[in-house]
């Protein structure tokens, strides 16, 4: 599974490949800290299966469930006329542990629903007190049972 930097809308990952996650804590929706500009020229799966693909950073604590959702917007700021296209529904915070990983399948015609930009929502139930995700978009989802397969970062795909 490669990683895009233009994909990632949660955290990122520097030249040396370094992971860096995004906070979500408190009690009320939290946006993705990056989005995707989809009138950029790039293909990002078209006529395939587009996945959120998550995971978590820092365990989470002091909430009962986490929902995250694949939204999109007509603004950077994914505020302006929100549409989800695709939730996790409630995961339980027991099963949000340091390193554990969530997909979830974003509605197939993205491009259909009028919105520019696509991002994520994060919605704790409860007030969480610590909690960090990654996430960004692809074609493939990783198996973790599988055995997860490393390739090397920081080269430039041209």
């Amino acid at each position: 599974m490669m990683v895009d930097n233009n994909m990632i809308v949660s955290g990122g990952v520097s030249a040396a490949g370094a992971v860096s996650y995004q906070t979500v804590t408190g009690a009320s929706a939290v946006l993705s800290t990056n989005t995707v500009d989809l009138q950029n020229a790039r293909d990002i799966g078209e006529g395939q299966q587009v996945f959120a693909r998550m995971s978590v950073g820092t365990a989470f604590a002091g909430l009962t469930a986490l929902t995250a959702e694949i939204i999109v917007a007509d603004d950077a700021a994914l505020t302006t006329n929100v549409t989800v296209i695709g939730s996790t529904g409630a995961i339980p915070v027991a099963s949000l542990t340091a390193g554990a990983r969530f997909a979830v399948a974003a509605l197939p015609r993205i491009s259909q629903t009028g919105r520019r930009y696509l991002g994520m929502r994060y919605t704790p139930s409860g007030t969480g007190t610590a909690g960090t995700v990654f996430a960004d978009y692809g074609i493939e989802v990783a198996d973790a049972s599988a055995g997860a397969k490393a390739t090397a970062s920081g080269f430039a795909v041209l």
